[in-house]
């Protein structure tokens, strides 16, 4: 008999990914980070050009290392200096894919992202051919006022800490302080209450804990 986690897990990521459909996303959910991984390569052609934006989840399920191997790829992390880490970044908003997880979602498949520097969400909203998220149902809350708190109050404190350069008041204290500092991770806040045109963003559901 399967765990109560897992028939719950299982519940709800069949009512997001129904929910997701209706608002024009193409949406999938898989039990694992290794089904995880088979799916988003079946969405990515090999010939594609690929980037992503800063994510934990596209790491931990295997899919970073194994586009880096199979596809051209446009990696901010090969510049030499921040000049060119800036213009390969721009490079990125016109790739055939780009990589990215979500910050928070809402059971009623609105999406919740927040940036700093802007091109995770503006590929999000407009620029490369398609977008794949990989999304742990840890991101998942039951409203959309609960998906702007949980970005806010969660994701972007936690991942504020990847950045030790950081000094921002959430780095030091753990908690969101509303900061106006020129160094904020919370410039651009943006929903995505619908995929136009439909199908462009695809989103993998997985049933484990991925990101922050």
């Amino acid at each position: 008999m399967a765990s109560p986690v897992k028939i719950h897990n299982d519940l709800l990521g069949a009512t997001v990914k129904a929910n997701l459909e209706k608002r024009g996303f193409e949406a999938y959910y898989c039990e694992n980070k290794e089904t995880a991984l088979v799916k988003a390569l079946e969405l990515i052609p090999e010939t594609d050009v690929v980037s992503w934006g800063g994510s934990v989840s596209i790491s931990e399920i295997g899919l970073l290392d194994a586009v880096k191997k199979r596809n051209k790829v446009i990696d901010r992390d090969n510049a030499k200096t921040p000049e060119e880490r800036v213009e390969i970044m721009r490079q990125g908003l016109l790739c055939d894919t780009f990589l990215m997880s979500s910050n928070a979602m809402s059971k009623n498949g609105e999406l919740v992202n927040i940036d700093g520097n802007g091109n995770r969400v503006g590929a999000l909203c407009y620029g490369p051919k398609q977008v794949v998220m990989i999304v742990g149902l840890n991101k998942i809350m039951g409203s959309l006022e609960n998906a702007i708190a949980r970005a806010r109050e969660i994701a972007a404190p936690t991942n504020v800490q990847r950045f030790p350069e950081i000094k921002t008041p959430c780095a030091k204290l753990g908690v969101c302080m509303d900061c106006n500092t020129s160094e904020c991770v919370c410039a651009q806040i943006v929903i995505t209450r619908r995929c136009r045109p439909a199908g462009r963003i695809k989103i993998i559901l997985v049933g484990e804990n991925l990101g922050f």
